[in-house]
């Protein structure tokens, strides 16, 4: 594997600040994303809004120990109704975003991403193991301008955990888009040399200070090596850094997946989907498209 301190490349890093008594994870993604939004699949906008769903559905997952997959869920009565990234265990991203060009805001019109686009809603994050395991939901309402606004507000509001987000997305002058993602949390079983500080909740103040202070282009620039980022951010405390896990897309449709998906439904209806004598099922996730003539659904309902 690529060291992420030589390229931008697509990872997630966690490091500690035991000094602050925070942990955090540093995310970039590169041809995750490029992957994801495809070739003008989306316009400026929603690509960027999914780019940022997905880097904070990386960020989110790492900090969970779980066997499956992890997915983000926003939904609002805004253009963009509905985003969704989801990430395995294994680290394989895909998401999609649903929206209505005809409502879209323009490029102009300005204001603070979720409210302009998704408008009043919920974010919802899943944990599903499979089989024979309990499934993890938490929700929590769209409050606040950015994704990263709504995800300190659910784990304040619902985890009591301090917690400090950072998320963007940027296109360079060929168009190339990129997403990061900073996240650091206080440490509830982690104590601070208290003889340090005149004030004991200094030490998150100055942690949440130090992250607000990064900026996009730093967040961002591919020229700068995601290690020295954070000792640029933590030197005078020290950070310790843990081993990265890689990151890609990958779509999980296929071909069986969806045979099993049409054949569950009544062969009145499968007929009436038909459109000249085929069926044509496109992958929201990754555009692929799946045809299904007419010898391949008599075979199907044999």
């Amino acid at each position: 594997m690529t060291d992420p301190q030589l390229v931008f490349g697509d990872f997630i890093l966690p490091f500690q600040v035991e000094q602050l008594g925070v942990r955090g994870r540093l995310v970039r993604l590169e041809k995750t994303v490029q992957d994801l939004i495809g070739e003008g699949r989306y316009p400026d906008d929603v690509a960027v809004l999914l780019a940022t769903t997905t880097a904070l559905s990386a960020t989110l997952a790492s900090g969970l120990k779980y066997d499956g997959i992890f997915t983000l869920q926003a939904q609002g009565n805004g253009p963009v109704s509905l985003l969704l990234a989801d990430m395995t265990s294994d680290g394989e991203m895909r998401g999609y975003a649903n929206y209505d060009a005809a409502t879209l805001a323009g490029p102009d019109d300005g204001g603070a991403m979720v409210p302009r686009l998704l408008g009043a809603g919920h974010l919802a994050f899943t944990v599903d193991q499979g089989l024979g395991s309990d499934r993890y939901q938490a929700i929590t309402e769209l409050s606040g301008g950015t994704l990263a606004d709504c995800a300190q507000t659910y784990f304040r509001d619902s985890e009591q955990l301090e917690t400090a987000v950072l998320l963007d997305a940027q296109s360079d002058n060929k168009g190339f888009l990129r997403a990061g993602a900073f996240m650091v949390q206080k440490m509830p079983d982690q104590s601070v040399d208290h003889k340090t500080w005149d004030d004991p909740q200094e030490p998150w103040r100055e942690a949440a200070i130090l992250t607000a202070s990064l900026k996009a282009s730093e967040l961002l620039n591919p020229a700068l090596p995601a290690e020295d980022l954070l000792f640029h951010l933590f030197h005078e405390r020290g950070v310790r850094v843990f081993e990265y896990k890689p990151v890609r897309h990958a779509c999980r449709c296929s071909r069986e997946r969806i045979e099993n998906t049409l054949v569950s439904f009544p062969k009145a209806e499968i007929n009436a989907m038909k459109k000249d004598d085929v069926i044509s099922v496109t992958c929201e996730f990754c555009d692929l498209v799946y045809i299904f003539d007419e010898t391949d659904l008599c075979a199907l309902f044999a």
